[in-house]
């Protein structure tokens, strides 16, 4: 059935994605309702606004939003400058809300707190299709419903983060104790007065938790009694270093280089294996009980920050049908291609509409949130996933389908390097050997006519946060 055009596209989040999805339904001419829980566009940027990102300019525009700011005299940042996320908000995100027919549909601290039908609950069959989305949101006038002919969820995963624990449960004591932050604070500048000459705790092994470490080292540089702790929940410390001079982010390599240069200088102190068992705060500090490598031990602390991941938040899409991977939670056509346990490729293979797809018809999760739990996502893949949704919706099943992505390699494939190279690939096993190709995955991609799959000939071990 066609969409009844007299009603928005509702799109949940006002960050890049979210904005470009916004910006695709515009180029459509249909009427996006865009629902931002924060105070302003791009609120979880805001949030992390300190921090620099892997990739360039080029990478973090969207082909429609462009054209719309273009269109009214945007002045475009350097292609190749490497933004932080305040930049990304103050000259993209802002630019792009401004444009009148992006603010006129957005609402600024709106927070959604349900999504149905129309006189229809989740288990409502008959005729479900043909009914209007209902949206439930509150702000700060009270609650409000709209109905919408689809929905864009693109409400990213930020304010979730995952806990300390090992088994995906807060830590005895985590949620109590007032001395953790999460994600990735500002321990450099606004918060500076917590952690310089203090002991901090960094647990988690991604990106995220290498920007807090080498944040904390700066501090070390002006205070030398600035202790830095690095737990990684697993054995080895090899992905945490990124793709170094293989990766064409060169922000992101950079990274990897500078922590394992501080590694080899004996600046941080390096946990492995690390499973916390409890947190409690005593005085003006905290004292975290774990066991590193298989011994118990006691770190009397002044602040721990967990940067583990994020998961996302499925509570308001209760009364929606929607399919998840019961592991990753994401999409079950995409969550393989994504899956931690299987690859952590920095890249996935190009996917579009048919890979985010739900039983709940015109109701798609994209952005971070599609990735369910799984790590290394990328604002250029989510811009071309609402490319590929707004189009399905617009009616242009065929541009729907096109793939029209193009990722750098990341310089990082995964396997255990407890496994000989050659029994085993990154991305779905070893490649043929008549072919010149790294995996399964690279193979198949290259006997299709395209470059690959995304994936680096380099091997590294995989140590998931």
């Amino acid at each position: 059935m066609a969409l009844d055009s007299n009603l928005p596209v509702a799109v949940i989040g006002a960050g890049p994605v979210g904005l470009a999805a916004a910006a695709r339904l515009v180029e459509a001419g249909i009427t996006p309702l865009i629902l931002e829980r924060g105070a302003s566009v791009g609120s979880a940027l805001v949030d992390w606004g300190h921090v620099r990102v892997f990739s360039p300019w080029k990478y973090n525009i969207d082909d429609a939003a462009r054209r719309l700011l273009d269109d009214h005299g945007w002045s475009a940042p350097r292609a190749d400058g490497v933004p932080t996320g305040r930049e990304i908000v103050q000259n993209y995100l802002l630019p792009l809300s401004a444009i009148p027919q992006i603010a006129d549909n957005l609402k600024l601290s709106a927070t959604v707190k349900a999504i149905t039908r129309a006189g229809f609950d989740k288990v409502s069959s008959n005729g479900r299709e043909a009914a209007p989305f209902v949206v439930r949101y509150n702000d700060a006038t009270g609650e409000h419903d709209v109905q919408a002919q689809a929905v864009i969820d693109a409400s990213g995963t930020w304010t979730q983060p995952n806990p300390m624990g090992i088994n995906g449960l807060p830590v005895v004591g985590e949620i109590a104790s007032g001395r953790l932050s999460y994600g990735i604070p500002d321990v450099a500048g606004t918060r500076r007065a917590d952690f310089v000459g203090k002991r901090t705790l960094v647990v988690g092994s991604g990106h995220s938790a290498i920007n807090v470490a080498l944040a904390l080292l700066e501090l070390q540089e002006s205070d030398p009694a600035t202790e830095i702790f690095w737990a990684l929940r697993h054995h080895g410390v090899a992905r945490l270093l990124g793709g170094g001079l293989n990766d064409q982010l060169p922000e992101r390599g950079a990274l990897g280089l500078a922590a394992k240069k501080a590694m080899d200088e004996g600046r941080l102190k390096m946990l492995t294996s690390f499973a916390g068992r409890s947190v409690k705060s005593e005085g003006e500090g905290v004292v975290v009980e774990a066991v590193s490598n298989g011994e118990p031990i006691t770190l009397a602390l002044d602040h721990v920050v967990v940067t583990t991941g994020f998961r996302p938040d499925l509570s308001f899409l209760r009364e929606l049908r929607i399919d998840l991977d019961p592991a990753v939670e994401a999409p079950p056509a995409l969550a393989p291609l994504i899956d931690p346990n299987l690859h952590s490729c920095g890249t996935v293979p190009p996917h579009s509409v048919d890979e985010l797809a739900h039983p709940e018809k015109d109701f798609y999760i994209v952005g971070s949130k599609s990735y369910g739990r799984a790590p290394t996502f990328l604002m250029k893949t989510g811009y071309e996933q609402v490319r590929s949704v707004v189009a399905e919706l617009a009616g242009d099943h065929l541009a729907a389908r096109r793939v029209e992505l193009v990722l750098p390699e990341t310089g990082v494939c995964s396997v255990d390097l407890a496994v000989n190279a050659t029994s085993s690939g990154c991305c779905g096993g070893p490649a043929p050997l008549e072919t010149d190709a790294c995996c399964v995955a690279d193979a198949t991609a290259k006997s299709e006519g395209k470059s690959g799959c995304g994936c680096s000939a380099s091997v590294v071990e995989e140590e998931r946060a």
